[in-house]
């Protein structure tokens, strides 16, 4: 990577490359680290919080006691592996390079627009043939508003086309002025009743739709995307609100709905933390008759992902 001269940093745990999932084309995804939710589903745990994190992977680990044996401040337990003392771990990753396979990783680089940039051209090439691009997502891609303003900045100036994978649980000012810089807003509503997404996320519902309101009424680019949660997104209430609230809107969006995956489980225990209780998946709809559900209700443009 070549150095920045600027001293912006954004916290990144995860870049993916020839993504299909997080826009049009073929992309490469930067997941930005922190989150305003805590969702009982949520499928990035490890992008909630804004600092590093140790990861292990147990089922890679083979038992050969090296990460305990290197490790300078004495943290990792050389009987149990998966046991590290948070307190005295100061995520040097000392262990993660010394580990033969690749059990241990750490959630979580400062890493500079230049140092991203970097990366992210070596996708261009996809770009072109695919009609792709670079997405932001997380975590909360709007809790580093400011690093991403200045990358939206340099990719438009590159002509690579940008997106942003946004909960909209950010400040008006800060979302408007973020997607007045992205070529398109991905923009997710989950729950509309204040106390469900209270109950279930821990945010504001009434902050997300103000914020796609006004987005709507912008002329920005957008499409609105509702996770298929069990039991919790996908009833007949909160799918009967979402028809209303886009019915109500100057001009009708797309919709994707996306499939719930049983695999954030996996993720929590790697970071050594209890999941939440989670979605009961025989609850609900389910993704089919839910589309059914909203184009009853005169959703039109809904669609599965």
């Amino acid at each position: 990577m070549r150095k920045s001269t600027g001293s912006m940093k954004a916290r990144v745990f995860q870049f993916k490359r020839y993504s299909v999932h997080d826009g049009p084309g073929i992309r490469t995804t930067v997941f930005l680290k922190g989150c305003p939710l805590s969702c009982h589903w949520c499928h990035n745990p490890e992008g909630i919080l804004s600092v590093p994190q140790m990861v292990f992977m147990a089922s890679r680990c083979i038992g050969c006691g090296n990460c305990a044996s290197v490790c300078p401040s004495g943290a990792i337990d050389p009987k149990d592996p998966s046991r590290i003392c948070m307190e005295r771990c100061d995520l040097c990753g000392i262990c993660v390079e010394g580990c033969p396979a690749a059990a241990r990783e750490i959630a979580g680089m400062d890493a500079t627009p230049t140092e991203v940039m970097d990366l992210v051209e070596r996708d261009i090439p996809f770009y072109g043939t695919s009609g792709g691009g670079v997405t932001f997502s997380g975590g909360e891609p709007l809790l580093q508003a400011d690093f991403l303003e200045e990358i939206l900045v340099e990719c438009r100036d590159r002509g690579i086309h940008t997106a942003v994978d946004t909960s909209c649980c950010a400040p008006e000012e800060v979302f408007m002025r973020v997607s007045r810089l992205a070529d398109l807003m991905l923009c997710d509503i989950k729950l509309v009743d204040d106390g469900e997404m209270l109950h279930y996320t821990g945010g504001d519902a009434s902050r997300v739709l103000d914020n796609i309101r006004l987005l709507a009424g912008s002329g920005s680019a957008f499409i609105l995307r509702m996770p298929v949660i069990p039991g919790i997104t996908d009833t007949e209430r909160n799918l009967q609100l979402v028809a209303e609230f886009l019915l109500g809107l100057p001009l009708m969006p797309d919709l994707q709905l996306l499939p719930y995956h049983s695999s954030w489980r996996d993720k929590y225990s790697r970071l050594g933390l209890p999941p939440p209780e989670g979605p009961d998946p025989d609850e609900g709809l389910g993704i089919i008759r839910a589309l059914d559900f909203l184009r009853e209700a005169g959703v039109l443009t809904a669609r599965g992902n």
